[in-house]
């Protein structure tokens, strides 16, 4: 038996034999060509097929109810009809006499380099992009069906790495598992692991292709791939799969079901999503609301900026379909690693700390109350949350209010329709969690963005892969910093709420529910898994922040003007 680690993505068993997953390399002829037209013909043609892959692969992955997945594809469709990187560079080589298929491989390693080449980390991350489409063209060039490279028979796949489209091309009733030498937990890959609850380790230094055919157990819970395995260890985790399997299977019992601990702690489970076509998940998931409504698709999805009509289509169709549950939607979080070439922002040397969400906004009125006048609108239709991201002073969210309450006044003046509605503020710097009393007097609720939360806490850049050693999702300050806020919140009877990746881990809601957290919102695939884990706890005998009675402002002015000693919450411990 021999073990080999790696990094994992997916918790979870795969047991079987190991197909060794290669893709093809080509042969391109170098040789010049007489019929310029016809090669460009060709590559058009190419170009035009893969579109259509790309388009027909995310539809599939919606149909899946995985919106994430799709918008990797709708991208990749927009990069070959609109992206002049690839295109300009094949058709020069085109140009010059080349094949179709020279013209693709040397024109898509240009763009790579350019990709690779470029600062902010979400373009460099498009780089494997690029390399995904050029395979693909490759393939249709050459006549040539990858499919098939997974084999007939079920397996646990090992291979280099894993483009998107290759992923998803996969006949998931074959897969046992995946490994793959490459990738890192924030690759499309592990988005795609993730969606499909498939046992997934990566970084597995040691693949070796004598691996193929040889039986293995890939153990996600321990990081690890067991191959040939003794018998104690097939026993042990074929026990524990059939575990995993009955569990899952006792989830869809859950629906239904109130998310209530042992004890009778209540805590509301939202769903995080991104745009209209994943109501059926929210729906299927029985999520209680949705926490975390991502609007930049609004944005990413059109060539240029936004109307106010086209935006408010889009809210309306979600607050009318998932009324009366409430669904929350961020107002436009542009900026860092999304970026929109019509909104001509400048570069920047550090752009998660730069010009971004609701920066921008404030910075660009006309552009804000667009977005705020079609959320205003939307909301007679359903029960709507309004949420500014990236907050971190109290004058910003007074700016914000203002020209929301400007945006209210117009659209009575004209006669328009507007239902009740809540506003809120994300937390994802420590500035706005220190400052978390101040803010909580402006809002009826917060909602925690653990992701940027713990990023700017560690000053860790959560999308580089060299630091993955270094991040702790779990670091004290970063528990610490959530737990004052809902603290906070508490005390002037704001509610709060976690919309990050941290809302989902399991080994945390006990902790979160201990500290008083009012609701969790999570990709709608956790919904039912948190609920069981929610309901499996008991904090009766834990010392517990239960949704206390919030104070009234005039006693938490006159505790701060009479209290001499340090207080009691976060600047007392820490200076005790």
């Amino acid at each position: 038996m021999q073990v080999f680690k790696g990094i994992k993505i997916v918790n979870g068993i795969g047991i079987g034999k190991i197909k060794i997953y290669k893709v093809p390399v080509y042969e391109i002829n170098e040789a010049l060509v007489s019929d310029q037209e016809a090669e460009l013909a060709r590559f058009e043609a190419a170009k035009t097929k893969v579109q259509e892959q790309q388009s027909a692969l995310a539809e599939k992955e919606r149909k899946d109810g995985r919106e994430e997945t799709a918008g990797i594809f709708d991208a990749h469709a927009m990069m070959l009809e609109e992206d002049d990187v690839i295109d300009e560079a094949c058709k020069e080589l085109l140009s010059e006499g080349h094949t179709a298929e020279y013209a693709v491989n040397k024109g898509c390693e240009a763009a790579e380099e350019v990709f690779k080449n470029m600062e902010d980390p979400y373009f460099q991350a498009r780089s494997a992009d690029v390399v995904d489409l050029k395979n693909s063209m490759l393939d249709v060039l050459f006549g040539n069906d990858t499919e098939s490279l997974q084999g007939t028979e079920p397996a646990i796949l090992v291979a280099e790495d894993m483009a998107p489209s290759e992923t998803v091309k996969l006949d998931k009733s074959l897969l046992l598992g995946l490994v793959t030498r490459l990738g890192s937990s924030n690759s499309h890959t592990a988005i795609l692991a993730r969606s499909m609850n498939l046992p997934t380790l990566i970084q597995c230094q040691d693949i070796s292709d004598d691996w193929d055919g040889k039986f293995a157990i890939l153990d996600g819970y321990n990081s690890c791939i067991y191959i040939e395995p003794e018998q104690e260890i097939i026993d042990k985790l074929t026990a524990k799969q059939k575990e995993d399997r009955e569990k899952e299977a006792k989830l869809q019992e859950l629906k239904g079901k109130p998310s209530v601990t042992k004890d009778g702690q209540k805590v509301r489970l939202y769903a995080n999503i991104g745009g209209p076509k994943d109501i059926n998940a929210v729906i299927e998931n029985d999520a209680e609301g949705v926490g975390l409504f991502r609007s930049e698709f609004v944005y990413l999805n059109s060539k240029t900026d936004p109307s106010e009509d086209e935006q408010f289509a889009a809210y309306k169709k979600v607050l009318e379909a998932l009324a009366p549950r409430l669904v929350i939607i961020r107002t436009c979080d542009i900026g860092a690693d999304k970026t929109i070439d019509y909104m001509k922002l400048d570069k920047e040397d550090n752009p998660a700390l730069g010009f971004r969400a609701v920066r921008i906004c404030l910075s660009r009125p006309d552009f804000f109350k667009r977005q705020l006048r079609a959320l205003l609108r939307a909301s007679a239709f359903g029960n709507l949350g309004i949420m500014f991201p990236m907050i971190i002073s109290k004058w910003e969210v007074q700016e914000c209010k203002k020209i929301l309450n400007e945006c209210k006044e117009e659209l009575t003046r004209e006669g328009v329709a507007i239902g009740k509605y809540e506003i809120g503020i994300m937390i994802e710097t420590p500035a706005a969690a220190l400052c978390a009393d101040d803010l909580a007097e402006e809002v009826d609720f917060f909602s925690l963005g653990t992701n940027d939360l713990t990023q700017y806490t560690c000053a860790i850049d959560r999308q580089s892969a060299n630091l993955e050693r270094f991040a702790d999702t779990h670091h004290p300050a970063v528990l610490r910093l959530i737990r004052e806020t809902v603290e906070a919140g508490h005390r002037h009877n704001t509610w709060v709420g976690i919309c990050g990746e941290l809302g989902a881990d399991p080994t945390l809601t006990e902790t979160f529910l201990s500290m008083g957290v009012d609701e969790l919102s999570v990709n709608p695939k956790s919904i039912l898994p948190l609920r069981g884990n929610v309901r499996n706890v008991d904090l009766s005998g834990l010392k517990k922040n239960n949704n206390p009675e919030p104070k009234k402002e005039s006693e938490v002015k006159a505790e701060a003007k009479t209290e001499a000693k340090p207080a009691k919450g976060f600047w007392g411990r820490l200076f005790s």
